[in-house]
């Protein structure tokens, strides 16, 4: 993922909103959100290339998301997909405190990554850059290609937006990640990839023939349901594919 914007316990009726855009280049094989075939608890897409994912839920509720931390300068084609550890997480029966702390301690071979990680119970945050492993407090967060929360134009946005349509539908969130709007030059940030590729990747939604926004979720989670949502993006932004699911969650 690339945008994950989170309501952890901010509304009475949904302890867990997510609305998250995955971006990614347009030629690496994944398949849509699907329940996987050897572990049938386990609802996400999956990396064909490297077997992982980037983002999941559980029947259990475990849930995970990771984003890539934007360094053009430290990027190594020998780590391993930073996809594997969402997979890790949501298929292993650690709790989140316990997973982050076995994972910093080998973070460093992975390119740098934002992990969030839940049990239902509690949910957690850990920055390979940053180092830390940080409960997410109650209330609305956004993360994207830095820091949790980092002011980046569109995880302001994006955060903004979910807090104000909590309890809206699934529809309102779709909008917000559909957002094509560019930042302008002046609130851009400097990642090192240049001003030209700072305004491709400004927006919410990422347009663009070799990389870009692939595909939008949201993710609605009751005390004992969950409502799952993904729509297939191509090149334009035009959604080509969608899938939803509505589950019960283990007790």
């Amino acid at each position: 993922m690339c945008l994950v914007a989170i309501a952890w316990q901010a509304h009475p009726d949904f302890p867990l909103v997510v609305a998250a855009n995955r971006d990614e280049w347009r030629d690496r094989p994944a398949l849509p959100a699907h329940w996987w075939e050897r572990h049938p608890d386990l609802l996400a897409g999956r990396d064909l290339q490297a077997g992982g994912t980037w983002m999941g839920i559980t029947r259990g509720r475990r849930f995970a998301a990771v984003t890539n931390f934007r360094d053009p300068s430290d990027r190594r084609s020998t780590a391993l997909s930073r996809g594997t550890l969402v997979a890790e997480f949501l298929l292993g029966g650690q709790a989140p405190e316990a997973y982050l702390h076995g994972l910093a301690g080998r973070a460093d071979r992975y390119n740098g990554f934002n992990l969030v990680v839940s049990d239902g119970a509690s949910l957690l945050y850990y920055g390979s850059r940053e180092g830390d492993i940080r409960p997410v407090e109650p209330g609305v967060h956004a993360l994207s290609n830095h820091l949790l929360d980092e002011p980046w134009p569109k995880v302001q946005r994006a955060r903004a937006a979910l807090a104000s349509t909590l309890a809206d539908g699934d529809e309102l969130l779709f909008s917000m990640l559909s957002d094509a709007t560019p930042a302008p030059d002046g609130e851009l940030p400097d990642t090192g990839v240049g001003l030209e590729r700072e305004r491709l990747l400004s927006p919410i939604l990422i347009t663009g023939a070799s990389y870009g926004t692939r595909a939008s979720t949201v993710l609605r989670m009751r005390r004992d349901r969950a409502h799952f949502e993904e729509r297939t993006r191509d090149a334009t932004g035009a959604v080509t594919h969608a899938v939803a699911f509505d589950f019960s969650l283990a007790a």
